[in-house]
């Protein structure tokens, strides 16, 4: 299963496919890695870390494996997809298993690429998808509330629950997102069989033509970034043609291609590593003869269960865990060096890991 699920959205001609082609188009990232299609709409992408190599050829690995990002492009929502406009109530299904949301925004002018409402105004598109995903999540309340008044009479229980969907209810009729709504702690684990797709944090990709290179900057996403704020979302400007075009590149030739640009890094990686920091997840690597393998964990995991992401057994044996910083076990040319070191650190089940960890588990099973 896939570390993190984003679902891509965003108007007609606004960049959202040749996004999602170039996110995709990281089957070359890892060549053990094959590039899985679950249906039309989904990819599975390798995340590309560098420090997976570098372990890899300490520990003289046989494979890498990289960690893995689930990509779901929602194609056909436009005005009046929550009532089955163009593909709408397909993909909004779709939609609600992903952990958060990645929206695409035009920030770019171009008289080959039509807008479906004629100008490009990121403002008004933002708010037409924000509209379609309040009125998706105000009918599915509207019909849990409805089963739930039934089931009243026989489960009292539920009466919590009934209440704490109303007020959801009341927020969205307010056109508000869920998210905003606030929540104790108890409520939020109340909602959560209940999947809001505005209750999912957001990523605005503002989406830049080349023109616009290396900076990314312009009108166009300095209103989406004041938007974004208002909300306590963030924006990555990114330029999806020329994303489509590395993806085409083989990986040793992305650098120098990038350098040419006035870039350091491509677009999809500043959007994955944005989308890990907004969800609080961190990477802890693994690495031996067999493998070196990254984690994808949420912040402040306990290393027991950091150990349970590799196999429920080792979380239930776990003894202690041998954890060397990344940049100690590079400097010191692998773990016996980082013993030898006195980097090699014993630490035992209330240990927090951290991101760039490596780990050695140790079990009574």
């Amino acid at each position: 299963m896939p570390g993190l699920s984003c679902g891509i959205v965003g108007l007609p001609n606004v960049g959202k496919s040749t996004l999602f082609n170039a996110l995709t188009a990281g089957k070359a990232e890892a060549s053990n890695y094959p590039f899985c299609t679950i249906d039309p709409n989904v990819g599975i992408v390798p995340v590309y870390d560098p420090r997976l190599q570098i372990l890899s050829a300490l520990s003289k690995s046989k494979k890498l494996v990289y960690a893995d990002m689930e990509f779901v492009d929602i194609a056909g929502l436009v005005a009046g997809a929550a009532q089955g406009e163009g593909l709408g109530n397909k993909f909004l299904a779709n939609i609600r298993e992903t952990d958060a949301i990645v929206h695409v925004v035009r920030c770019f002018e171009s008289e080959d690429i039509t807008h479906v409402s004629g100008a490009v105004d990121p403002i008004r598109d933002i708010e037409v998808i924000n509209i379609e995903l309040g009125l998706a999540d105000l009918q599915m309340v509207e019909n849990v509330l409805q089963k739930i008044e039934k089931q009243l009479k026989t489960k009292k229980e539920l009466g919590q629950v009934f209440t704490l969907l109303q007020r959801v209810q009341t927020h969205l009729n307010q056109n508000l997102p869920v998210r905003t709504l606030a929540l104790t702690e108890e409520e939020k684990e109340l909602l959560k069989p209940y999947p809001f797709l505005t209750a999912k944090k957001v990523l605005y990709a503002a989406n830049v033509s080349d023109a616009d290179l290396p900076h990314m900057e312009n009108a166009h996403v300095q209103k989406v970034r004041e938007y974004a704020e208002k909300e306590g979302n963030r924006v990555i400007p990114i330029c999806a043609k020329l994303e489509a075009e590395i993806g085409q590149l083989a990986r040793e030739e992305r650098g120098s291609f990038l350098a040419e640009m006035g870039l350091s890094e491509s677009g999809l990686q500043r959007l994955i590593r944005a989308c890990f920091s907004m969800l609080g997840l961190i990477t802890y690597l693994t690495t031996g003869e067999i493998e070196t393998r990254a984690w994808t964990i949420p912040q402040g995991m306990s290393a027991p269960e950091a150990a349970g992401k590799i196999h429920t057994d080792l979380q239930k044996g776990f003894i202690r865990a041998e954890v060397v910083g990344y940049n100690d076990f590079v400097s010191c040319k692998g773990r016996v060096g980082a013993r030898e070191a006195g980097k090699a650190r014993s630490e035992g089940a209330k240990y927090i890991v951290n991101d760039g960890d490596v780990i050695l588990f140790f079990t009574n099973s």
